[in-house]
């Protein structure tokens, strides 16, 4: 071997689905020393892992899976916060550009958490159930907020095969109850950043959109399908086929997350692909989801599509349900209108992929809404442990 080449090193790993997506999970202690803060480091070793940046969008050379549901790495470790049993941060990688986003969760992996959690040893033994439930107390670093994953065990280990079911999952698993604790994003001023359930958002060649912007899961911008000439019931080739759509939407984005107050300037946004999130919602309509099944119009309150790092999700972002369920729950926002009005406590939307349901408990405290916890099931699996191997001139 020529020696100026450097060796590979390698990094204890797992590789887990969690809801609709999957990632890298790290336990921080594994991590190199560099890796272990914040920083540039830390950065080149997530996006070698993945394979990013990556000009062919395929992630042939790395763990990615080209598309936002699957170039994505969590670093769990032992809380620093009180009342806490875990630390999670999680790290949505670009496919196409060198950074890594820090700035959201990611609801599906988040019912991976929990699981990992217990597999690595960091809770405590008595603590597990030779055959029950485990609540796992989560904190949520990137935006300091509280999960809660209610994690099945079966003989003193994590059950992960079972019966549940999940629209955008091809088999059955375990179900993990995830609970996300007073869901508004710190991020803003409030759950509703402008003071408005609907705005009037201004965007060049589209003109004045209705909008509900609001802090909850993530960042969120929902529009009236219908004022953009769609009908809500869009599958993935209907919208990510197009680049003039795509670029039309990211426009859209950019505008409202300077509304939002979460950037300053339009440029910025491309910088901060993760969030907000732009998504669409219409009453609901029967349509054929992308694994062909038939989603019945009676079954469902409302149909939504959103867009995840400039593409149409599949199914639908674990954050993004949260943002529908609070959103669902606020009579006048365009989601509450477009589910049919009135207070409602869940939801059940249609996706790409199928339905969701989700729930929230929402009140009107001193004028302002707020919402103390959003709910909906997830399973996770994982799909391989061991090492990820990266060359050793990365850091």
């Amino acid at each position: 071997m020529n020696q100026s080449y450097p060796a590979q090193i390698r990094i204890p790993a797992t590789y887990i689905r969690g809801g609709t997506s999957k990632g890298v999970f790290f336990s921080l202690a594994d991590l190199p020393a560099p890796a272990q803060q914040p920083g540039a480091s830390r950065d080149a070793l997530l996006l070698r892992v993945i394979g990013s940046p990556d000009p062919y969008g395929k992630h042939t050379d790395g763990m990615g899976g080209a598309t936002s549901s699957t170039s994505k790495t969590v670093i769990v470790s032992p809380s620093q916060q009180p009342g806490h049993d875990v630390d999670y941060l999680f790290g949505q990688v670009s496919i196409d550009q060198p950074f890594v986003d820090w700035s959201g969760n990611c609801g599906n992996l988040s019912a991976a958490v929990g699981p990992f959690a217990i597999s690595q040893g960091m809770l405590p033994p008595e603590r597990i159930p030779e055959n029950g439930f485990v609540d796992v107390k989560i904190w949520q670093a990137n935006i300091g907020k509280t999960i809660i994953n209610r994690v099945p065990i079966t003989r003193g280990q994590v059950q992960e095969t079972g019966d549940f079911e999940l629209d955008g999952v091809t088999f059955p698993a375990a179900e993990i109850a995830v609970d996300f604790m007073d869901p508004a994003d710190d991020e803003g001023s409030a759950m509703f950043p402008t003071g408005n359930l609907v705005d009037s958002l201004d965007v060049p060649g589209e003109g004045s959109l209705n909008a509900t912007l609001i802090n909850a899961g993530i960042p969120t911008i929902f529009l009236n399908a219908a004022e953009l000439g769609y009908t809500g019931c869009e599958l993935q080739d209907d919208i990510n086929g197009s680049n003039e759509t795509l670029a039309r939407f990211e426009t859209i984005r950019a505008h409202g997350a300077i509304k939002m107050g979460l950037i300053s300037e339009l440029a910025e946004a491309e910088g901060r692909q993760h969030t907000p999130k732009v998504a669409f919602v219409a009453p609901a309509a029967s349509y054929t989801a992308s694994s062909g099944k038939a989603v019945e119009r009676q079954n469902i309150d409302l149909v939504v599509r959103a867009l995840s790092m400039g593409k149409l999700h599949h199914a639908m972002m674990g954050t993004a349900a949260v943002a529908i369920g609070t959103a669902a729950a606020i009579p006048g926002t365009l989601v509450n209108t477009a589910a049919g009005g009135g207070e409602r406590d869940q939801v059940v939307f249609g996706h790409p992929s199928g339905t969701l349901k989700v729930g929230a408990e929402a009140a009107l405290v001193d004028g302002e809404w707020q919402v103390t916890k959003a709910s909906m099931s997830r399973s996770a699996r994982v799909l391989m442990e061991g090492w990820v191997r990266i060359p050793g001139d990365t850091l």
